[in-house]
């Protein structure tokens, strides 16, 4: 099959495009998909450049269990295709089937999320033609939005579930969601609003109409002036320009800002570290105002099931911005990461 191999840490250039990797066969209790497309996430990026490091040592080159990986590895966990063969234990009506894929491969309960697998990482994933996995993973799904819009959910849709969860906003909440037109932060707009939620969402330049129409209440561009004197702007917030929960995927220098956006009482979250992962704040802000920080990652299979049902029901809209054949993955990693874009990029395996 045609398939795109990472063959260590490093640049783009660790990324070969083959047309003779072997076909996977579907295990005991497996299900083999041909994909129809397959999502870019951050996660692809930092797997790619080995940039988890380790609690020790946080420059050290891992991937996100901050372990070593085997190379050659596939990357790419969001998938949307249908199954064209199953292993033993399955059914075989399942052939034909329509499926998008959980990715989280583990088996319990969420404790297991620190240490499961994720496709494309631990196991090879999509950016192929043909993918294994558990037939359990392989959620059916009768839907009108094509292979291209089904992909672009899985991960970053999942991962903004679980950080709204786990900071259990509510309709009482106002939201302030950095990252916003990245998969994540442009997932949580919606998710938040579904709740009945107010959502600040804070974008790039030239990339303000696109949340509003997403459905955020107030819009602050990036770098234009102080979070502070912005958000004491904003009529949303209410008296003092402060919101009660955080749902950040940026980190990096305006962590503390972050923290002092926060009402008393008020909940941090985080998944993601894109401006970087050392921060620095005053310990004080949170003990004083009785914060909350709480680090989240993937989903659970539960929430990968209602993401589903949010996705049948319309509260959630795919937001593609670009396609790329398989043998540009290269050239759709380094589009992804000068992140021009609002929204996801798809890569197409059976496309030339």
């Amino acid at each position: 099959m045609r398939a795109v191999q990472l063959t260590g840490f490093g640049g783009p250039d660790r990324l070969v495009y083959r047309e003779d990797v072997p076909d996977p066969m579907p295990g005991p209790g497996e299900v083999r998909v041909r994909v129809g497309a397959a999502a870019i996430n951050n996660t692809d990026i930092w797997t790619r450049e080995g940039a988890y490091g380790t609690a020790g040592d946080p420059t050290a080159t891992t991937g996100w269990r901050r372990e070593p990986l085997v190379f050659p590895r596939i990357q790419g966990a969001d998938i949307a295709g249908r199954i064209d063969q199953v292993g033993p234990g399955v059914d075989t009506a399942r052939v034909g089937e329509r499926v998008l894929i959980d990715p989280m491969l583990y088996e319990g309960d969420e404790s297991a999320l620190v240490t499961t697998d994720y496709l494309g990482s631990e196991r090879d994933g999509g950016f192929a033609e043909l993918v294994t996995v558990p037939a359990s993973n392989a959620l059916p799904v009768d839907s009108p939005l094509s292979d291209v819009e089904l992909a672009s959910f899985p991960t970053s849709s999942v991962t903004a579930l679980r950080m709204i969860d786990r900071a259990a906003v509510t309709d009482a909440d106002t939201v302030l969601i950095t990252g916003a037109s990245g998969g994540v932060g442009a997932a949580a707009i919606q998710l938040v609003k579904a709740r009945g939620g107010r959502v600040v969402a804070v974008v790039g330049a030239g990339k303000k109409q696109q949340a509003l129409d997403l459905g955020a209440d107030a819009v602050i561009v990036r770098g234009r002036a102080d979070l502070d004197e912005e958000l004491s702007a904003l009529d949303v917030t209410g008296a003092g320009g402060q919101v009660d929960v955080v749902v950040d995927v940026v980190g990096g220098a305006a962590f503390s800002a972050l923290l002092r956006s926060l009402r008393p009482l008020g909940r941090y979250v985080v998944a993601g570290a894109i401006a970087g992962p050392l921060v620095e704040t005053d310990l004080r802000t949170v003990y004083l105002r009785q914060l909350q920080i709480i680090g989240s990652s993937f989903g659970t299979h539960a929430q990968f099931r209602t993401l589903l049902d949010h996705i049948a029901r319309g509260e959630l809209r795919p937001l593609v911005a670009g396609t790329y054949p398989l043998r540009e993955l290269r050239r759709a990693q380094e589009d992804f990461v000068a992140k021009t874009h609002f929204g996801k990029l798809v890569v197409l395996p059976q496309e030339n």
